[in-house]
């Protein structure tokens, strides 16, 4: 018994002795790789890389160079999602509301209504921004309570009166789309989807909304004549007698800062700037809105109070309302530009040659 034992041992440790060594495997050996494989010993050259494709912001002639975060640069994959996003209710508690439901392409991603309508039918108190050139600007929202597109994308989703969702929720449906997935992927390399990255897509996308073909446009291209109203408009913008250069200047049209323009009598029912810098001194000031496209983003002012270009003309030529806080650029405030009838279309005319029937409709 006992040799049979023995023997068997030796046989087993011969076949063990004589068996051949396994191969090495071989496979991508690089930890940065995505199909990086832990166990592999020798490298096959064959390790993929996570790429994007460069998306080319072309910059308008006139226009400065955008600035775009170093941790978000602009990519095709980025855009296409950024978009898919932007136009998806998807980010709404009810799978209601998307962003493009407050800014519509038709009206240059404005909303044609004086106070948009929340998901729960409540409504918001000032008129949905116009999302053109947005790349160019240093704040965000009438009270400048966003620095960067990022952070004012994270807003809506969770307000109240808005989407009226949580990050939490909306993430768990994203997460459970395989489209999604699998775009989120091309564009970040992530496999789980955080609110970071929507709005990183988001942002992408609303960077890209870049409006410079107007009628204007070409005629400073020297493309195309201005007719003699559109130019005596032109020259009353231009000049003291509008007085309209001084916050709507530069081929951008407007200078990224925000004014008191005498809107309105203290005490201020919205204090617009000042509920973010908690500074007195701001009450009643909002941010300059462009004007490019500004004949598509009816009503005007923060609050939608005018519904035409010839109202908003009017009101400043009638002189507007003194406040502690009113810009010095209101020199004419209480008088008014006392413009006559002819002049007044004229800069109305004008207004309209910043028109960009491209932008809103391709």
């Amino acid at each position: 018994m006992i040799q049979k034992q023995v023997l068997f041992i030796i046989f087993i440790f011969l076949a063990f002795a004589c068996k051949k060594d396994l191969a090495p495997i071989s496979g991508c050996t690089d930890a940065s790789a995505t199909n990086y494989n832990s166990n592999a010993v020798i490298e096959n050259d064959e390790c993929i890389y996570f790429s994007t494709t460069p998306y080319t912001i072309e910059i308008p002639f006139g226009f400065p160079n955008m600035i775009i975060p170093s941790n978000n640069q602009t990519t095709l994959e980025g855009v296409y999602l950024g978009e898919k996003l932007f136009n998806d209710p998807i980010l709404s508690a009810n799978n209601s509301l998307a962003c493009v439901s407050c800014h519509s392409k038709n009206y240059s991603f404005s909303d044609p209504n004086q106070f948009s309508i929340g998901i729960d039918n409540i409504q918001g108190n000032r008129n949905a921004s116009a999302l053109v050139n947005i790349g160019w600007n240093s704040s965000f929202n009438w009270d400048g309570s966003a620095a960067t597109l990022e952070e004012q994308a994270f807003e809506p989703v969770v307000n109240p009166i808005e989407m009226h969702d949580s990050w939490k929720n909306v993430e768990n449906k994203l997460n459970s789309n395989p489209e999604y997935l699998n775009l989120f992927s091309k564009a970040f390399n992530i496999n789980y989807i955080d609110s970071t990255h929507v709005v990183k897509a988001i942002a992408q996308f609303e960077r890209t909304l870049i409006s410079a073909d107007s009628k204007f446009d070409r005629y400073i291209r020297g493309e195309q004549q201005l007719s003699a109203s559109e130019l005596g408009g032109y020259a009353i913008f231009n000049s003291e007698k509008g007085d309209c250069f001084h916050c709507h200047g530069t081929q951008m049209f407007m200078d990224n800062s925000f004014h008191n323009n005498g809107l309105d009598i203290e005490p201020f029912t919205d204090l617009g700037l000042a509920l973010t810098t908690k500074n007195n001194s701001d009450n009643g000031k909002f941010k300059t809105p462009t004007l490019r496209n500004i004949e598509y983003t009816s009503p005007y002012m923060h609050d939608g109070r005018f519904n035409s270009l010839e109202e908003v003309v009017n009101y400043y030529n009638s002189g507007g309302n003194y406040s502690s806080t009113v810009d010095p650029l209101m020199k004419k405030i209480g008088i008014g530009l006392q413009l006559t009838i002819k002049e007044q279309e004229d800069l109305v005319a004008f207004l309209k040659t910043l028109s960009d029937n491209n932008f809103i409709s391709k």
